[in-house]
């Protein structure tokens, strides 16, 4: 096990990991101990009672966050000749085809999400090995394969702080809901958003307890348990 910094050793000092603290006295904490020079980023944290085996079981989705990120996206478009202006128009990092995929497949990885329109997939296919250990290969449950005409609304809310769901290998759920700066009510709200996704994505296959655990901690910080009714019970505005 990797040795922990003498900040995290200080900021885990006289935090009982036993005890679990409604969403907004877990916010207060975490903010709390966010003692990095930078700005961490501040994550949920969800164990699960899914089979990631079970293809029905294999939840996966996206869902726009009221008050962003924090982070800024680097976005690449691979679009056709109708996909391209309106892309460009979007404001995408990068836009094209053939050219953009023999980038990738020489070694540039410097974006974080990757679009593309249903035709230009024939393309993107065999970039799998490149993106897909990464999280970016486009999917319809990602809602990342994109007809043109939407692209700029998609491209908008991807600035905006749309993020992914999905369930690893170990059953566990991670987002990212903002920024220790943040004010709490927006680390609230964004893990409400969340929260409510989880609440929808439940398969009917899941009989009984859904969400074993919840906790959120920053980049550099200790995990800070959340107790799961209260968290299942948040939800979005409107």
């Amino acid at each position: 096990m990797a040795k922990k910094s003498k900040r995290y050793r200080k900021a885990a000092a006289d935090l009982d990991r036993k005890t679990t603290h409604s969403p907004e006295e877990a916010i207060r904490v975490v903010k709390e101990r966010a003692s990095a020079k930078f700005d961490e980023s501040v994550e949920l944290h969800l164990s699960t009672s899914l089979d990631p085996r079970k293809s029905e079981e294999q939840i996966r989705g996206v869902t726009t966050l009221p008050h962003g990120t924090g982070r800024t996206v680097r976005i690449v478009v691979f679009a056709g000749p109708d996909g391209i202006p309106v892309a460009e128009a979007a404001g995408a990092d990068e836009v094209g085809g053939e050219e953009l995929a023999a980038r990738i497949q020489q070694g540039w990885t410097d974006f974080d999400v990757v679009l593309a329109t249903p035709d230009m997939m024939r393309v993107v296919g065999r970039l799998g090995r490149i993106l897909g250990p990464r999280g970016m290969m486009p999917s319809p449950k990602a809602g990342t394969i994109v007809n043109a005409d939407q692209l700029g609304t998609i491209i908008d809310e991807t600035r905006k702080g749309r993020v992914e769901y999905r369930v690893d290998r170990t059953a566990g759920i991670h987002c990212g809901i903002g920024k220790a700066s943040f004010e709490p009510h927006m680390l609230h709200e964004n893990m409400a958003t969340i929260m409510s996704a989880m609440v929808r994505a439940k398969p009917t296959t899941v009989k009984g307890t859904f969400i074993k655990s919840v906790a959120l901690a920053s980049t550099m910080g200790p995990g800070v348990s959340v107790d799961v009714n209260q968290a299942m019970q948040m939800q979005e505005d409107g």
